[in-house]
């Protein structure tokens, strides 16, 4: 099976071919129209025509509460428009083809459950840092979907409740790329604005680039101490765009190690058993995830 697949975020829209669940081909991406749903609908249009007579359908993830049986998606995040709409069936409609959704965070998780590196496990979760964050959870060798669809939404936990009253500490707001990049530039004293790609090239030599990384790490490596605590997880697999920077990885595994010694020193001489990996898949887990599920409602 052939299939165009997309992986919508609140800054750009990657897509790409895909057959047999990993093989990837004819990559690329576009920014994210957040003015109109029509917009929205326009530009999926655009990139499927010329692959129309190539690709059986669409598969697209997308952040916020998906339903994959109806296609209806809600709650997505910086994109204002697609509250409850029947996302599949429009899209469907404006292509001629059809469109399997799914939860970007989800997806990530299927990918990396079927083909990456959480396979095998019975409990584990893949988190997703990007604009914002996305997550999925396996339990007991299934992904959590909710009876709301909101299973894994760690962008919504919150461990400080004096923070309720600014959306933008809490602290799964703090784990994103956008929060990376908002605190380096408070830091800095600069209005000057920065893609993810620049931030990694200061390090090691930006004192205040330092500093917000590892303000990001120890927020994101709470999140883990606690959810190792609910859900028993084996594994937890960092995902999304600056994944692929091996320093990213090994800070979080540093500040998990500490958030365990700070925490458990003094009810447990003892350290979690549990691991931190990257995806294997990085930034295309969330494309094959969306492939993966188009295969599975589609037999």
């Amino acid at each position: 099976m052939k299939l165009l697949t997309f992986d919508v975020g609140g800054t750009e829209i990657k897509y790409a071919i895909i057959e047999n669940a990993i093989n990837i081909s004819e990559k690329g991406y576009v920014p994210t129209p957040l003015d109109s749903f029509e917009h929205f609908v326009d530009v999926v249009k655009e990139i499927y025509e010329p692959y129309k007579e190539k690709v059986e359908g669409i598969a697209m993830c997308l952040p916020g509460a998906v339903d994959v049986e109806k296609g209806h998606c809600d709650k997505c995040g910086s994109m204002k428009y697609p509250h409850s709409i029947e996302v599949g069936r429009l899209l469907s409609e404006a292509c001629g083809c059809k469109v399997i959704l799914e939860n970007d965070g989800k997806a990530a998780a299927l990918a990396e459950y079927e083909y990456g590196s959480i396979k095998g496990c019975q409990n584990a979760t893949v988190f997703v840092i990007g604009t914002a964050i996305g997550g999925g959870l396996i339990i007991d060798h299934h992904i959590v979907r909710g009876p709301t669809f909101m299973a894994g939404e760690f962008s919504f936990v919150n461990t400080d409740a004096s923070h309720y009253e600014d959306p933008s500490q809490i602290i799964g707001s703090c784990c994103s790329t956008s929060y990376l990049l908002q605190r380096y530039q408070k830091l800095s004293g600069t209005k000057e604005t920065i893609d993810g790609r620049k931030f990694f090239e200061l390090l090691p030599d930006d004192e205040n680039a330092q500093i917000a990384l590892d303000e990001l790490c120890n927020n994101i490596a709470i999140q883990i101490y606690n959810l190792y605590w609910l859900l028993d997880l084996e594994k937890v697999a960092i995902g999304g765009g600056i994944s692929r920077q091996p320093v990213l990885v090994e800070k979080i595994k540093e500040k998990f190690a500490e958030v365990q010694s700070k925490a458990m020193t003094t009810r447990f001489n003892s350290t979690l058993p549990l691991e931190v990996v990257p995806c294997r898949f990085s930034n295309d887990a969330n494309l094959i995830g969306a492939y993966i599920t188009y295969e599975t409602f589609n037999r």
